[in-house]
C-alpha cells in the first residue's frame, strides 16, 4: 500500500511539472528601449532578462504570475493563461515612465546641515550600499561615459531595485504570519510568496510597511487580497 502511494505521488508530481513549458515572450514599449527588462515568474521563481528586441524565454504554466520591471517602465503583471501556452510568442506591452528629476544629495559639514540652512525641511537622503555604488559610477567626468558604455551603471541601478524589494519583503515577513494569508486573506498556500511580491509593488501598501503602520498595512493588504484572488479566479474561467 505504501509503495502504491509513493508511485501515485510520483506521477502526480510528474504531471504538475509536465504542464510547464518554455514561454517565448516579447515586450513592446512604445518605441522605447526594451533591453534589460527583468522578468520573474513568482510561482516557480524562474527569471529572465529581455534582449535588445525585447524578447525573452521563461519556464511557466497556466495561472503562473509573471512580473516585469525596469527603471524606465511602469511595473507590469501578467498571468499566464491557456492561450499563452499555445501561442508562439506572447506579446506584453509595457508603459514607459514619465521622466523624473534625479535626487540631490546634500553633504554635511560639521554641525552645519541643509535643514539648519533652510535648504531642506528634513534631513538629506541616506543612501544604501547599492545606491552609493550608483552615485560613484555616475560622478566625475570620464567614468560615467565608460560605465554607461559597459552597462555597469544599468546593472547597479537594477541592484538598487532588487535591494529595496528584498528589504521591504523582510519587513512584510515580520508583520504577518503565514496563517494570516491562508485563513484571513484566503490566499492559496502555494501562492503566498507570489502574493507578497504582488503586494510590495503597490505604493500605498509599501508606504505603510515602511512607516511601520501595521493597521494601515493590514487595511491595504486586505484590499490587495481581494484584487489578487479576483485575478486568480478570472484566469480559471
Amino acid at each position: 500500500m505504501k509503495t502504491n502511494f509513493l508511485i501515485a505521488c510520483f506521477f502526480i508530481v510528474q504531471l504538475v511539472f509536465s504542464q510547464e513549458k518554455i514561454i517565448h515572450g516579447k515586450v513592446t514599449g512604445n518605441g522605447n528601449n526594451v533591453e534589460g527588462i527583468n522578468v520573474v515568474n513568482l510561482v516557480n521563481e524562474k527569471s529572465a532578462v529581455t534582449n535588445a528586441n525585447g524578447e525573452f524565454q521563461i519556464l511557466a504554466k497556466e495561472e503562473d504570475l509573471l512580473v516585469l520591471s525596469a527603471l524606465n517602465f511602469e511595473y507590469k503583471r501578467k498571468i499566464i493563461d491557456a492561450g499563452d501556452l499555445k501561442s508562439e510568442v506572447v506579446i506584453i506591452e509595457m508603459i514607459p515612465k514619465a521622466n523624473q528629476l534625479d535626487e540631490v544629495e546634500i553633504t554635511k559639514y560639521n554641525n552645519i546641515n541643509a535643514v539648519d540652512l533652510g535648504i531642506l525641511s528634513k534631513p538629506a537622503k541616506v543612501y544604501t550600499p547599492a545606491e552609493r555604488k550608483v552615485r560613484t559610477a555616475t560622478t566625475g567626468l570620464l567614468d560615467p561615459l565608460i560605465n554607461l558604455m559597459s552597462g555597469r551603471t544599468k546593472r547597479l541601478k537594477q541592484n538598487i531595485s532588487v535591494e529595496k524589494k528584498e528589504m521591504l519583503l523582510e519587513k512584510v515577513n515580520d508583520l504577518f504570519e503565514d496563517d494570516f494569508y491562508t485563513q484571513t486573506l484566503k490566499i492559496n498556500p502555494d501562492l503566498i510568496m507570489a502574493f507578497k511580491y504582488f503586494c510590495i509593488e503597490d505604493f500605498k501598501f509599501a508606504s505603510a510597511v515602511r512607516a511601520k503602520n501595521k493597521t494601515l498595512a493590514t487595511f491595504w493588504i486586505n484590499e490587495l487580497a481581494v484584487e489578487y484572488n479576483k485575478l486568480q479566479s478570472n484566469e480559471k474561467q
